[in-house]
Formats: C-alpha cells, sequence, structure tokens
C-alpha cells in the first residue's frame, strides 16, 4: 500500500522517499488527502480553540475563592 506525504518546505505532495520526516505532515492513503493537509490541520486547530474543555480563558467569576 502506498503511503503519501505532504512536504512543508517545497509544499507538494511526496511518496514515502522524499523529504524528512520532520518537513512533511503524513503519511496519508491517497494523494489527495495529502494535498489537503494543510486544510485538515486549521480545520483541526480551529476545532480545538472553540472546544470548552481545551479552553484557557477562565472567567474570574467562575474561579473559587480561596476562603
Amino acid at each position: 500500500m502506498a503511503e503519501y506525504y505532504y512536504c512543508l518546505k517545497h509544499k507538494t505532495v511526496e511518496p514515502q522517499e522524499g523529504c524528512r520526516a520532520k518537513d512533511r505532515l503524513g503519511p496519508y492513503d491517497t494523494e489527495a488527502a495529502a494535498a489537503s493537509a494543510l486544510e485538515r490541520v486549521e480545520e483541526r486547530n480551529e476545532d480545538w480553540e472553540n472546544d470548552p474543555r481545551w479552553n484557557d480563558d477562565v472567567d474570574q467569576d467562575d474561579v473559587p475563592s480561596e476562603d
């Protein structure tokens, strides 16, 4: 089974024999999935930023007092 990667350095889809791992995203099962890697990263970042379970912005009224 072939694996594809998105190279952040060259902004292209590569086969396994490509740039160093630190410069790539993947592996992906298809070339199309690798080509849309940055879109998925953006979508996931947006989801995480808006996930209330990971929201670091705590309203001071919600913090229990130490009295």
